[in-house]
């Protein structure tokens, strides 16, 4: 992928090393519970945050200056390439249909930082809050991403454009309709509308991916592969197995890695953002 030298955005916060848990650390076990909460039995995020809150006691803002590695600091200035790839395109995308795009805010930050969804925590991976429109990021999820089978470039960048894809879901009203239609739901409804959320969000970063490639040419040989991998690695199903869980579709919330590639390709061959639609 083709990034280095480009515009980054100045739409991010960094808030690495900003803040500190006020208590007793959670252990291992508790973050992949935390996990397991989040990306399989679809708990809302917000009530796994409070809890991990709870266990963990207050959010303190730390004094101690932070100190990224050189390495850490090259990926940060690929992520904010990757932000400004994303308002670029979907700012076109929606000028072509008459309308205006407002981009969400990029929040990267280490372990812990407050948002509008409650406290948010490394251990729930990265996510979007619809009540502040912003994308949280804790740049140490990548290596679990590399540890899960994915990596390379476009498949980090296919992370952030699913979590944009949430926003574009809801400036454009289809969150808050298919959060109604949970709402009459019982927990088998709420989960299978919960997995067409997701599937049309990897959709959605299909179509940034085709758009963003016609506008500038970024993509090197292999990268579409990269984010096919990566849409693999968070399938639901993989997510179980790699757990030590039997796979079972009724607790599925993102869908499976066939289901995950299969909507991703759909937006990169896409002709309209109509083909994007998951009945919701």
């Amino acid at each position: 992928m083709l990034w280095k030298g480009r515009r980054q955005s100045s739409n991010v916060e960094d808030r690495r090393g900003q803040f500190v848990r006020g208590g007793t650390a959670i252990g291992g076990g508790g973050i992949i519970m935390a996990l397991i909460a989040v990306f399989l039995f679809g708990q809302d995020p917000l009530v796994v945050l409070e809890n991990l809150q709870q266990q963990s006691g207050a959010v303190q803002r730390s004094d101690q200056p932070y100190q990224p590695s050189a390495q850490e600091q090259e990926v940060f200035n690929f992520v904010k390439v990757v932000l400004a790839d994303t308002e670029d395109t979907w700012g076109q995308i929606f000028q072509q249909a008459g309308q205006r795009y407002i981009p969400p805010s990029l929040v990267i930050f280490t372990d812990m930082t407050p948002t509008a969804c409650g406290t948010g925590q490394s251990a729930s991976g990265p996510f979007y809050c619809p009540g502040d429109q912003k994308i949280y990021l804790d740049l140490s999820f990548l290596n679990q991403l590399q540890s899960m089978g994915a990596s390379g470039d476009l498949a980090v960048a296919y992370v952030i454009a699913h979590e944009v894809g949430h926003h574009v879901q809801t400036i454009t009203g289809v969150s808050s309709r298919i959060r109604e239609l949970q709402s009459q739901s019982g927990r088998s409804g709420v989960n299978a509308l919960q997995v067409k959320m997701e599937l049309q969000a990897d959709c959605l970063a299909g179509v940034w991916v085709q758009h963003t490639q016609k506008r500038t040419q970024f993509l090197e040989s292999g990268d579409v592969e990269e984010a096919m991998q990566a849409a693999a690695a968070v399938g639901d199903d993989n997510i179980m197995r790699k757990s030590g869980i039997p796979p079972r579709r009724e607790a599925f919330t993102h869908g499976s890695s066939k289901e995950r590639m299969e909507w991703f390709n759909r937006g990169f061959k896409a002709r309209t953002l109509e083909d994007c639609e998951t009945g919701v």
